[in-house]
Parts: structure tokens; sequence; C-alpha cells
């Protein structure tokens, strides 16, 4: 019994100091952290605080989207008029079928001027315009609708290049302290727990930061992803009633 209770106290005394020789936590291993490590460190903190901006950003921005797109959507459809729709557009400007609609709507102006008509949905039936070529709105729709999916899909991409970069940044300065921990070893001589594990602690807490940077930048990159392509999908739909209520009237 006198055996084990020595053996406990000297246990209890080696885990006393284990915390000391780890310089106080993760806080005081980044303190004294290398200047690699730091530096390494600092630049995923930047990654983290621009992939944050940019998820909080676009999910506000798509939520705003989303709501205009379902009042433009409601508007075009109760519409007597082209004309009509086309004067709510700067209020809802933020949708992307504004920017498609008005493609659009230009296009088809363009060609019924040049017949002496006018975008008026449904056209007089005394004197009913033609369009010239259903095709062009066709491929103005298509150029608007690239357009926007290109304005959709900005700066997300960002969060794909963190989540592949930070984990192998933070690799770079877990490899950088672990050598550093092993030229510590063959100064002193020494593979004591208290010589060897600052040094390793050090070396993962970048690893540990690599890897809290990537992991929201790839669970928010593929939210935002999928996102972007619903609204892809509600672009070439309205692309396809654009172009169905165009050719019942105009051709």
């Amino acid at each position: 019994m006198r055996t084990l209770g020595l053996w406990l106290l000297a246990m209890q005394a080696e885990g006393a100091t284990a915390p000391s020789a780890l310089g106080g936590g993760v806080v005081g291993l980044i303190k004294e952290s290398s200047p690699t490590a730091k530096i390494v460190l600092a630049i995923l903190v930047i990654f983290s605080i621009v992939s944050w901006g940019i998820i909080l950003y676009k999910l506000w921005a798509f939520n705003r989207i989303q709501n205009q797109t379902s009042k433009f959507l409601d508007i075009f459809r109760r519409s007597a008029k082209f004309s009509e729709v086309q004067a709510v557009c700067q209020s809802l400007a933020e949708s992307p079928l504004v920017g498609i609609f008005l493609a659009g709507y230009a296009e088809l102006n363009l060609q019924l001027r040049q017949t002496g008509g006018g975008a008026t949905t449904p056209p007089s039936p005394a004197a009913r315009p033609l369009l010239k070529s259903l095709a062009a709105v066709d491929r103005a729709l298509m150029r608007a609708s690239n357009v926007e999916v290109i304005k959709l899909e900005r700066r997300v991409t960002f969060l794909a290049t963190t989540a592949a970069v930070t984990p192998f940044i933070g690799l770079f300065g877990t490899v950088f302290g672990i050598i550093g921990a092993f030229q510590g070893i063959g100064a002193s001589g020494s593979t004591s727990l208290d010589v060897v594990a600052p040094g390793i602690a050090e070396a993962l807490v970048t690893t540990a930061a690599g890897l809290a940077a990537a992991i929201p930048a790839v669970y928010f990159y593929n939210l935002l992803t999928s996102r972007v392509k619903t609204f892809a999908t509600e672009m070439d739909d309205f692309t396809l009633e654009f172009l169905n209520i165009v050719e019942r009237n105009f051709t």
C-alpha cells in the first residue's frame, strides 16, 4: 500500500508539471511558438476571416434574392403587359430574373419597333406585330442568364480555395514545428515528455487551425453552390416561360 501511495503521488506531481511545460494551454503555445508558426497561423486567420465574411454576405444576399425573385415572378405572371413588369424591375433589381427579363424585353422591343409594334401582351388584334427572329430573343436571354450566374458565383470560389489550401498550410506549420521539436531533443539529449510535448503540441496547433478554417469553408461552399444551381434552374424555367409568351403573341 505504501508503494502504491508513493506511485500515485509521483503521477500527480508529473500531471501538475505537464501544463506548465505546455506553456499554459493553446494561448500560451501560440505566444511561445516560433516565428514560422505565427506566420502560418496569421495566414490561416486571414483565410478564415475572409471566408466567414463571404459566407455571411452570401447567405444574406441569397435570402434577399429569393424574396425578390418570388415577388417578381408573382408580378410577371399577373401582369397583362411586359411594360407593367418593366416598371417594377428597378425595385426588384437584385433578382437575377430581372436582368434576364430586361435583356429579353430590350431585344423584343428592338425587333417590334422595326415592324411598327410594341411589346404588349397580348397585342392589339387590329395590328399584330411580328418578331423577325425568336432565336435572337432566345440568345439574348441566354447571354443574360450566363451573366447572372457569374454574379451569383462571385467570391464563392474563394471558399473552395480556402477548403483546399488551408489544411496544407496548417500541415506546413506542423512539419516545421516537428522539425524544431526534434532539434530540441537533439540539443538537450533528452527524450522525456517535458522536452518533447511542448514542441509537438505547438506543431499540432497549426494543423488544428487549418482544419478550423477548412471545415466551414467546405460546408458553406457546397451549400452556396447548391443554391446557385437552384437559382440557375429558376432562370432556365423563366427563360422558357418568357419565350412561350413571346411565341404565342408575337409570332
